[in-house]
């Protein structure tokens, strides 16, 4: 089995892998060392998640925001 380094893993990779690592925790079936190594990898995952959710926020914001860091093209919601 391949494992793919963290730091290649698209968000929903490395999603999916961390539920994979919590659920092998959660049933605690497996021996302490490798609860060990799956507790670093889950570590490792959920930091690469956070990452590339806070890239997503940051492109979101550059599309919104204008240079002065304020709303820009955005049209109030009638009724609001």
């Amino acid at each position: 089995m391949t494992v793919t380094p963290v730091d290649k893993m698209s968000f929903e990779q490395a999603m999916a892998e961390l539920e994979q690592v919590v659920g092998q925790l959660e049933r605690g079936d497996v021996a302490l060392e490798e609860s060990i190594t799956l507790y670093e990898r889950g570590a490792a995952l959920k930091k690469r998640c956070e990452a590339k959710l806070k890239e997503a926020e940051e492109k979101v914001a550059a599309i919104t925001l204008d240079g002065d860091g304020n709303p820009k093209g955005l049209t109030p919601v009638e009724g609001l």
